[in-house]
């Protein structure tokens, strides 16, 4: 019987033997690896990325939106199937309900704003003062939309970062008279820069009361209810309690519900997927290699066959032979993968520094699941020619020499 360390130092001398050869298959595994570590490291950067736009503006967040989604047939005879909008008097009814900590009413449209002698048309959002809160934005400068009754609420307006600079530049824009459409506004606060999410400028608007904007856009309705909730109750409980109230207000749910939790829950599945999609087009290469070392052990078998009879001349047993090489196909396949590895980590790291607005994180599981591919790939591939050598007649190989 063999002991484990020649049998590991045979494999060894057997690599490094054909060092070109060997070369190739471990480039091959390597390749593989490194394709599967860099595209599951920009997947997964990408997924980390999107889930942080979409909970920068906190975690706890239930929009109501007027309308219902699904359908459940044609409508009875004489039941009106217009849709009621939801009001004012909806929102504060909701802002009164257990466990909710900020409610916004919003209503939004793009219309010219002028101030300062410039004219600029952007996005105008009707909101309730509580946006801070509900959103976690913060003001720069000023303050933000009083507590005003809602069907009274005086004509201040607060800019965005980007905007303010459009019509002020440097100057210092409190005080300052702000034409919106036909309406006239006092600017009064300036909210911190928060960037860009999924294409929108959020710095780029304007924020006016919710009542002032529905007299600006002459509508009936608001357009979304947007709440935040105490930490720690459940998602569910809450949007049970706004559709209970709202359902009996509107005598039927004309209405749409959306938790951030489950949007979060359903966005995290498809860039899940993604990130799979990605990592399963580079184990193509994974399997090029596979093949590759299904054929250099093949060759090696032939072209050590007259070893394989001296083995088994002297006693060596056929499980002995098929796990010599067995684990010479094993240690192709995890050195290539060790290279591959630190290539692709390499390459990750590398692309992060040149393009920093690309977002790339490279998980540890996914590294060492790579791994372990690559070592499985290596034993599955070298099963066939290992099998072939361990069932070598000992006269007939002996015979080739």
């Amino acid at each position: 019987m063999i002991r484990f360390a020649d049998a590991l130092q045979l494999a060894l001398r057997a690599i490094a033997a054909h060092r070109l050869r060997s070369f190739l298959t471990l480039l091959g595994i390597g390749v593989g690896v490194a394709a599967v570590i860099l595209l599951t490291s920009i997947g997964e950067g990408v997924h980390r990325f999107v889930l942080a736009e979409f909970t920068q503006f906190g975690t706890n967040v239930i929009s109501i939106a007027p309308g219902r989604v699904k359908t459940a047939g044609p409508a009875p005879t004489g039941i009106p199937t217009s849709v009621r909008p939801l009001t004012l008097d909806d929102a504060r009814a909701l802002e009164r309900l257990p466990h909710i900590t900020g409610m916004t009413a919003t209503v939004w449209g793009n219309t010219e704003v002028g101030a300062n002698g410039r004219l600029r048309r952007t996005t105008v959002n009707g909101v309730s003062a509580a946006m801070l809160k509900v959103f976690s934005i913060k003001v720069r400068s000023g303050q933000f939309l009083p507590s005003d009754d809602g069907d009274n609420a005086r004509a201040f307006v607060v800019l965005g970062a980007k905007l303010k600079e459009e019509l002020f530049g440097a100057a210092n824009p409190l005080g300052a008279r702000l034409r919106v459409g036909s309406l006239q506004f006092r600017v009064i606060g300036v909210l911190e820069a928060k960037g860009q999410f999924l294409g929108i400028d959020l710095d780029d608007a304007a924020y006016i009361p919710t009542a002032r904007a529905l007299e600006l856009y002459n509508r009936d309705g608001i357009m979304k209810i947007d709440m935040s909730y105490e930490e720690g109750v459940a998602a569910a409980d809450v949007a049970a309690r706004i559709g209970a109230t709202l359902k009996a207000r509107h005598g039927r749910e004309d209405f749409t519900i959306t938790t951030q939790e489950d949007m979060l829950r359903t966005l995290s599945n498809i860039l899940d997927v993604l990130t799979m999609a990605v990592g399963a087009l580079g184990s193509i290469s994974l399997l090029v290699g596979g093949v590759g070392i299904v054929t250099i052990m093949t060759i090696a078998v032939s072209e050590r066959t007259a070893e394989i009879g001296l083995l088994v001349a002297l006693g060596a047993p056929r499980r002995t032979i098929l796990g010599l090489f067995l684990g010479e196909a094993i240690a192709l396949s995890a050195l290539g993968g060790l290279f591959g590895l630190l290539f692709g980590v390499g390459l990750a790291r590398l692309l992060q520094l040149l393009l920093p607005a690309l977002p790339v994180h490279t998980p540890f599981s996914f590294a060492l699941l790579a791994e372990g591919v690559a070592i499985a790939i290596g034993l599955v591939a070298g099963v066939l020619p290992a099998r072939r050598a361990a069932r070598l007649d000992a006269v007939d190989a002996l015979r080739v020499e």
